[in-house]
């Protein structure tokens, strides 16, 4: 259907008719884990031309008897009282008091920072790496992206972009093999490991970026590469560290064995506290994330917009 320049709907970004359909999946299981029954808390029905769905307590008919976890999640439909005797709910939330409230109505789910945001009377939430937004009594839940129609901007990415963010300053880089090209302006820090097919594949796009320091932490999975340890640990105990890696990911030119004090181990450990669950995963000097094999204009791109969402890297890529 042709569509006129006044329409909203036209100018929604092409993303948002993607993420509909991973928003009912989303809240299926965000919303299961509310309570200790997924049962409790069923999604309504998604709108056909939305990208989120709606999520409200179950009835209180609806608990089983018996379970501590269901008297809670039935409570959250009736307020709970506090030691005044107030219901909660009752009163006016700010996000300073609406945390205390979500944790006494759902005790068996871990919420982190909450924020106001435009629309009013709802609040963001984050629920680990996710985002949710819920109304000021904790009753209604919203799973899914909210977008400000005429900046064009998908909101809960921004959010979620910046919330991915890492402390470059705070990467051990001695840890790290450091390629300095041109004047190094740039910086760049990358996550890789040494048989994943993907690694390789963005260590040849890398080859066309300049003005850049790359500094390159050796992260071996094992589970997936039980080799790559190996590898890694002879590729630092080399005596040129830099060109043993290049000739190893370029043309499979295998290291010769080595062993030596090596930060391999330690590389795997961080990569796990910052939640770096694939490789390769980049950071640009100012934290934001890319996971996966980008195209060198991909990381171009990525690398000139400070602030800006990633780019969407290689099909299939992440943790190979």
């Amino acid at each position: 259907m042709k569509t006129t320049k006044t329409d909203p709907a036209a100018r929604t970004p092409n993303r948002a008719r993607h993420a509909a359909t991973l928003a009912t999946a989303l809240a299926t299981t965000l919303a299961a884990s509310l309570y200790a029954n997924p049962l409790a808390a069923q999604p309504a029905a998604s709108p056909k031309t939305g990208a989120a769905t709606a999520t409200r307590a179950a009835p209180t008919g609806q608990a089983q008897a018996g379970s501590p976890a269901q008297a809670q999640a039935a409570s959250a439909t009736q307020g709970v009282v506090r030691s005044t005797g107030t219901p909660i709910g009752s009163e006016p939330a700010d996000a300073s008091t609406l945390v205390e409230r979500l944790q006494a109505l759902y005790p068996s789910t871990r919420f982190g920072a909450i924020h106001p945001t435009a629309w009013p009377g709802v609040f963001e939430v984050a629920m680990g790496a996710n985002l949710a937004y819920v109304d000021a009594t904790g009753r209604y839940f919203l799973f899914g992206h909210l977008y400000d129609m005429r900046q064009q901007r998908d909101l809960t990415a921004e959010r979620k972009d910046a919330m991915a963010r890492i402390d470059f300053g705070s990467l051990p880089l001695a840890d790290a093999l450091t390629e300095v090209r041109g004047k190094g302006t740039r910086t760049l820090a990358i996550f890789s490991d040494p048989d994943c097919p993907y690694c390789r594949r963005l260590e040849a796009e890398l080859r066309g970026l300049d003005d850049i320091t790359i500094h390159t932490f050796l992260m071996p999975l094992a589970s997936l590469h039980p080799a790559a340890r190996g590898k890694a640990v002879s590729v630092w105990c080399s005596t040129d560290r830099l060109a043993t890696w290049q000739a190893l990911m370029l043309r499979d030119a295998l290291p010769p064995q080595a062993d030596c004090p090596h930060p391999v181990d330690r590389n795997v450990a961080l990569g796990e506290q910052l939640g770096i669950n694939g490789t390769p995963t980049l950071i640009a000097g100012d934290g934001r994330v890319l996971a996966g094999a980008a195209s060198r204009d991909q990381i171009e791109a990525w690398l000139s917009r400070p602030g800006a969402g990633a780019p969407s890297a290689a099909a299939g890529s992440g943790a190979r």
